[in-house]
C-alpha cells in the first residue's frame, strides 16, 4: 500500500509538473529585440544568431559580448548601446543558446563560445574594441589568443572558474519534464529578483520590472534550459589559467569592476589585474554590471581610454 501511495504521489506530481510546464510555456511570447538598430542573423554551425548593429560602419568597430546566466542577452548594454553608435560601429549578437538566438539541444561548451567568438568577430568586425563581461571576457581573451581580431578589451568582472562539473546536473537540467520544472524554478521572475537583487544589481532601483520580465521571456523561449544546463553544471568554464592568459596578450587591457560584486569579488579582480598586468577600473556602489548600473560614468572611462586611438579630426 505504502509503494502504490508513493507511486500515485510520484505519478501525481509529474503530471501537475507537466502542466505547469505546459502552462508557462505558453505564456512566453516571442522575444523583441531590446537594443535599437539593424536586426540581422547570422548562420553558424547551424545556428541562426541573433545580433543587433549599429552605428557608421566607417567608424571603430565596438563588439559587445553579454554574460552568461539563465536569462542572459545582449539587453544587458541596453544603457549603453544607443550611445556608444554614435561614435562607434557597433555590434551586439546574443550567444548562441540565449536571448534571440538559436537554442538547439546540443551540448553546449566553453571551446564552442570560444570559436563562435572567433568566427563572430572574424566576419563582423577589424580591429575592434571587444566589451565583454563574465565568462565571455574569458571567451574574448581566448579569441584574441586564436586570432588577433581585437585592438582592445574592456572585460567586465570577466572569469573562467564559476563551479566544478557536474555531468549529472547537467543531464537532469536537460531531461523534458523534470528538467524543465526545475529550470522554470530556477528561471521564476521571483528567482531573477532574487539574482538581480543579490549578484547582479547593487541598488534595486538600477532596474525595472520590465527588465524582468524580458529577463523572464528570454528564459523561457523554445530550448531556453540547454546552455543554462551546461553553464549551471561547469561545462561553460574554459580550461584556462585567465591571469597568465592576459599577461601573454599584446593589446591594451582593461578590467572594470564592481567593488560590490559578490560573484567575482573585488580581491579576484586585483590578483587577475595584478598577474595579467592590466589595469583596474573599480566602480563603486555596484556589482556584477557597472555599465548597466552607472553608464554615464562607466563611458566617460571607455570614452577616455579608447580617445588616443581614434584618428585626428
Amino acid at each position: 500500500m505504502k509503494l502504490r501511495r508513493l507511486a500515485t504521489a510520484v505519478a501525481g506530481g509529474l503530471g501537475a509538473t507537466a502542466v505547469a510546464n505546459r502552462t508557462l510555456a505558453r505564456r512566453a511570447d516571442p522575444l523583441d529585440p531590446p537594443l535599437e538598430g539593424h536586426q540581422g542573423t547570422y548562420r553558424w554551425r547551424g545556428f541562426d544568431v541573433a545580433y543587433t548593429e549599429a552605428g557608421d560602419p566607417a567608424d571603430q568597430d565596438v563588439l559587445l559580448l553579454h554574460g552568461v546566466h539563465a536569462a542572459a542577452s545582449n539587453k544587458e548594454f541596453d544603457q549603453v548601446f544607443d550611445q556608444l553608435s554614435k561614435t562607434y560601429h557597433v555590434v551586439a549578437p546574443d550567444l548562441p543558446g540565449f536571448g534571440r538566438s538559436a537554442r538547439p539541444p546540443v551540448n553546449y561548451t566553453a571551446p564552442l563560445y570560444v570559436d563562435f567568438v572567433t568566427a563572430f568577430a572574424d566576419d563582423f568586425v577589424d580591429d575592434a574594441i571587444c566589451v565583454a563581461s563574465s565568462l565571455s571576457g574569458a571567451y574574448a581573451v581566448l579569441a584574441q589568443r586564436e586570432t588577433g581580431a581585437f585592438a582592445r578589451l574592456e572585460l567586465i568582472c570577466p572569469t573562467a572558474d564559476t563551479t566544478k562539473q557536474r555531468p549529472w546536473l547537467r543531464t537532469l537540467l536537460r531531461s523534458p519534464l523534470v528538467g524543465t520544472g526545475l529550470f522554470n524554478a530556477l528561471a521564476s521572475k521571483r528567482s531573477i529578483r532574487r539574482f538581480n537583487d543579490r549578484d547582479g544589481y547593487y541598488s534595486e532601483v538600477s532596474y525595472t520590472e520590465r527588465d524582468v520580465d524580458h529577463q523572464w521571456q528570454a528564459a523561457h523561449q523554445p530550448g531556453a534550459r540547454f546552455a543554462p544546463a551546461s553553464f549551471v553544471a561547469g561545462y561553460l568554464d574554459p580550461d584556462a589559467d585567465l591571469g597568465a592568459e592576459l599577461a601573454a596578450l599584446d593589446v591594451p587591457v582593461t578590467l572594470v569592476w564592481g567593488r560590490e560584486a559578490a560573484v567575482t569579488p573585488l580581491s579576484e579582480g586585483e590578483e587577475l589585474a595584478d598577474r595579467g598586468d592590466t589595469r583596474l577600473v573599480v566602480f563603486d556602489e555596484t556589482r556584477l554590471l557597472p555599465h548597466a548600473e552607472h553608464p554615464g560614468p562607466f563611458l566617460d572611462v571607455l570614452f577616455d581610454e579608447l580617445a588616443p586611438m581614434e584618428e585626428p579630426g
